[in-house]
């Protein structure tokens, strides 16, 4: 088993911009004043453009496949949330929240993977939840430590507890399950996906502690991730603000471990935090502000791992 993979598959979108759908619970969403949708779409394009040139240029096998127009899809840039590739063949779709967001989800995405000499065995398909109002978004609402077969899911209008552990029963993934939220407007509310809050890499993990409010479930984490050997970088509410948690690690060239985020969130973390990271891993970070602005996700969202086996 590997916790890290070499192949991203990412999505360049065509019609990017702020999702009113999404909005109602990703309170990390702007709006951008005097500025059209095109303009809008133009700047993501930029910031998409040069992040694929970054991982490419460390030796990252980036798979870029084009939105289509015609589903206007404003939020396909994160394509993490409807798809997941693992090891032995699986292929997971997943259901989600936002009605527009449903259209995201391409079978000829999964044919260029095959056309490009990947095996998809089997296809595990939760989207009928859909129907009966219930979600769980991916590696989005769930963050996968591959290795020691643990899922980690913060529960929110967008994660179920019981599709959750459906989802560890057809992995075979150990359940973790807590809540984690964020101050709106002085009061508390979840936080839309864990993915925000926490990233798993093979020897560290960094997570917003402080969003945890519940102290046993805290507890529970820090003793999940403390057994499996992973030192703690523990990162504040205002960190997560900047997409601090919204991290990646990933393969380069060579087998050489990146971390991948946002400049916002490179910039938020403090002179330990980093020192202790870079310990871990080299660390890569791309401007994606009017991404994480209007989208509300960062990095980590923007990549969905391949770990599909090789024909």
């Amino acid at each position: 088993m590997q916790q890290t993979t070499n192949t991203i598959l990412m999505i360049r979108p065509v019609s990017f911009r702020m999702n009113e759908q999404t909005a109602v619970n990703n309170y990390y969403q702007k709006i951008l004043e005097n500025m059209l949708p095109d303009a809008i779409n133009a700047k993501a394009q930029k910031e998409f453009d040069s992040y694929v040139e970054k991982l490419r240029g460390i030796g990252v096998n980036v798979i870029v496949v084009d939105d289509r127009k015609e589903t206007d899809t404003p939020d396909s840039i994160f394509p993490n949330n409807w798809v997941s590739f693992h090891e032995n063949g699986d292929v997971g779709l997943y259901p989600m929240f936002a009605e527009n967001r449903r259209l995201e989800r391409r079978e000829d995405i999964l044919e260029t993977l095959e056309e490009k000499g990947f095996l998809i065995n089997n296809i595990i398909d939760y989207t009928e939840a859909e129907l009966e109002q219930v979600f769980l978004e991916g590696t989005g609402s769930v963050i996968l430590d591959r290795i020691n077969r643990k899922a980690y899911c913060a529960l929110s209008p967008r994660a179920d507890e019981d599709l959750f552990i459906e989802f560890c029963e057809d992995f075979e993934f150990f359940p973790v399950v807590f809540t984690s939220n964020q101050t709106v407007n002085g009061e508390r509310k979840a936080i839309y996906h864990t993915n925000v809050m926490m990233c798993v890499g093979e020897t560290f993990a960094v997570i917003c502690l402080e969003s945890i409010d519940d102290k046993k479930e805290r507890k529970n984490v820090i003793k999940h991730l403390k057994e499996d050997g992973k030192e703690i970088v523990a990162i504040n509410e205002a960190q997560v603000n900047n997409f601090a948690g919204n991290m990646l690690q990933v393969k380069g060239k060579n087998n050489e471990l990146y971390l991948i985020m946002s400049q916002a969130a490179h910039d938020s973390l403090n002179e330990n935090q980093i020192k202790t990271l870079r310990k871990h891993s080299n660390i890569l970070s791309s401007s994606l502000d009017t991404i994480e602005a209007c989208g509300g996700g960062s990095a980590r969202c923007m990549m969905a791992e391949v770990f599909l086996p090789k024909a």
